[in-house]
């Protein structure tokens, strides 16, 4: 389901179970390559809640239904473009954020835009599967072939073997992975103010993209209060732990206040 967001207007935003009465807002940040249909399992979970939260799950351009629109291969330039389109979603609701890998990235650029730029601090910012901002590593994926490029996917093991198989499909896909790699292999963090809000960093044990140094370095990215949670599995390891994600992510919101 790939629908305009009703309350926005905004392609930006896929709203797949609408909760009229809900307490809050969390915004979901795909990784690099992924789209908004990545947080459908977890957008249904939240919404057997009481109250639910209002889950807008971010469509970056160039795929799906966005597939028209030019690729952003910037990360500060996308999270200028969330900031923008997410400005109509306020109205004085709490607003939290959840991101995974590159999304990890975009979600804390947004955070910062929010506070010193909008005067809005989310009420959380959930960081998985990604280093800290400052921590960089030397990473050229995006300048790899094709080939390379899928091989990359495949160490991940958070494709479908079937779909990176598929080489009409895959030609169909790989302009939007390549760009994503390419905005979060150049990011660089730039100095300024961070933001307040608590930052809650899930990660895998098995993810070789992380290390618990490169984590725990989150702590700098906030003046607020740091938490790391570790779960079983590799970089995707949130696709087998729905459940107990969804329980994180309400002890952290009532910690803030939100219930």
């Amino acid at each position: 389901m790939n629908v305009l967001d009703l309350a926005t207007g905004s392609r930006c935003f896929k709203r797949f179970h609408p909760t009229p009465d809900h307490r809050a807002h969390l915004v979901c940040f795909p990784h690099a390559g992924g789209s908004a249909t990545t947080y459908f399992p977890l957008s249904r979970q939240l919404t057997f809640l009481d109250p639910p939260l209002n889950v807008l799950a971010v469509q970056y351009p160039g795929r799906q239904d966005r597939r028209n629109e030019p690729l952003i291969d910037d990360v500060h330039a996308l999270a200028a473009q969330v900031h923008r389109e997410l400005l109509p979603v306020l109205d004085g609701r709490p607003l939290a954020l959840f991101g995974h890998s590159m999304g990890a990235v975009v979600a804390y650029e947004v955070a910062r835009l929010l506070e010193h730029d909008s005067a809005t601090v989310p009420a959380v910012l959930f960081a998985s599967g990604r280093r800290a901002p400052s921590r960089l590593r030397d990473e050229w994926t995006h300048l790899k072939d094709d080939a390379g490029l899928i091989d990359d996917l495949r160490t991940l093991d958070g494709t479908d073997a079937e779909i990176l198989a598929d080489k009409h499909l895959m030609r169909t896909v790989l302009p939007a992975i390549r760009g994503d790699y390419r905005a979060i292999e150049t990011y660089r963090h730039r100095s300024g103010p961070e933001p307040s809000c608590p930052i809650a960093v899930l990660a895998g044990r098995d993810d070789a993209r992380t290390t618990t140094d490169e984590l725990m370095d989150w702590r700098h990215h906030t003046t607020g209060s740091h938490s790391l949670t570790v779960y079983p599995g590799g970089h995707f390891f949130l696709n087998d732990h729905t459940a107990d994600i969804v329980g994180l992510l309400v002890e952290h919101l009532r910690a803030a206040g939100v219930s």
